[in-house]
């Protein structure tokens, strides 16, 4: 019954970051004094030249005569019980009160305007965004882990506009697109939803839901619509880790179990349960990164690089750094290594 709730409300709506302006109401409140100071100018400029009016009630103008002169003149209604008959006060209307009166009517009615024309501001962003987006990452679920996944990327030199977030709730795609994502409102398990998010032409998919059925259907999802997306995804027990795999999932990360182990570790040897820490956290202390092997490192042995290599990565095969056949090092190799981590904001809110 909530998910049909969630679905009609949400109806799989794609957000995409704006500038922040300002509030509604303070908006329309300070249009209403831009008219009303258009009003009282109008009615100055009107008794001051008060001679040059003619009014068919007693032919002589008032304070009040004026101000209702300039509200029906400006109004355009225009009743004609009060007329300009002099040369100088008609040339008054023609420089000043007309275009006075024209705008008047541009503040009144922008407001108008611009709701009218926002559905298709909008529309004309959202096919912008649709015609340009490839080769993304799309992350299924903003809470802890995807946000950490997030701040991880975005570290490694991937923008904020090659990021589409999928998740249920409004107000969490508020929240990513105020941090300066794009974000997709609907249930990830649907097919539709994740064509929203554009996920057939995504390079790589992070599912971080926060239940593990959901996870394994995303996944199975994902994979139908995308046959050569690089799918990651995290599950909290480590027994439906092989289900997901057999349902496309490239990579899987067992929260509960690595946190288990992380915890048992800490127990054993504080100190190295710090480093683990340190590795996990990105942008502080060390950093684990993959890198191509540069040319000057083509033909050494991995104990020869100046960075603390891990492992080795041959084409499809994981070499360990005290496996043999890691070295020499091959100009096509790519170098899993501990680096020193430089300092990583977290996320902000953008000025867009």
């Amino acid at each position: 019954m909530a998910r049909q709730a969630d679905e009609k409300v949400s109806a799989s709506q794609v957000r995409i970051p704006r500038r922040i302006v300002e509030k509604p109401l303070r908006q329309v409140a300070k249009r209403l004094l831009m008219a009303l100071g258009v009003l009282a100018a109008t009615t100055a400029i009107v008794y001051l030249d008060r001679g040059g009016y003619h009014d068919s009630a007693d032919g002589t103008l008032d304070f009040l005569d004026s101000a209702y002169y300039a509200t029906v003149t400006l109004s355009t209604t225009g009743y004609g019980d009060i007329v300009p008959h002099s040369d100088s006060t008609r040339l008054v209307n023609i420089l000043l009160v007309t275009p006075l009166r024209v705008l008047f009517l541009i503040i009144l009615v922008g407001t108008t305007l611009e709701v009218l024309t926002e559905r298709t501001r909008e529309e004309w962003r959202l096919n912008r965004w649709r015609s340009t987006l490839r080769d993304h990452t799309v992350i299924v679920g903003f809470g802890t882990k995807g946000r950490s996944a997030i701040q991880t990327l975005c570290a490694t030199g991937l923008r904020k506009d090659r990021i589409v977030i999928v998740d249920p709730s409004t107000k969490v795609i508020e929240t990513a697109n105020a941090d300066g994502f794009v974000g997709v409102v609907g249930d990830a398990t649907r097919s539709d939803v994740l064509l929203r998010a554009e996920v057939q032409r995504a390079r790589q998919i992070v599912i971080a839901t926060q239940r593990d059925d959901t996870a394994v259907l995303v996944t199975l999802t994902a994979r139908q619509l995308n046959k050569g997306a690089k799918i990651v995804a995290a599950v909290r027990e480590e027994e439906n880790a092989p289900l997901l795999r057999q349902s496309g999932a490239d990579a899987v990360i067992t929260s509960a179990s690595a946190a288990g182990r992380l915890l048992g570790l800490s127990v054993l040897s504080p100190s190295a349960g710090t480093v683990m820490e340190d590795l996990i956290q990105q942008g502080s202390g060390l950093d684990l990164v993959e890198r191509p092997v540069i040319k000057a490192e083509v033909g050494k042995n991995v104990r020869e690089i100046k960075d603390l290599v891990v492992s080795v990565l041959r084409g499809h095969r994981l070499l360990g750094y005290d496996d043999p056949a890691a070295s020499p090092l091959q100009l096509t190799d790519r170098l899993i290594t501990i680096v020193r981590a430089a300092p990583v904001s977290p996320l902000t809110h953008p000025p867009e």
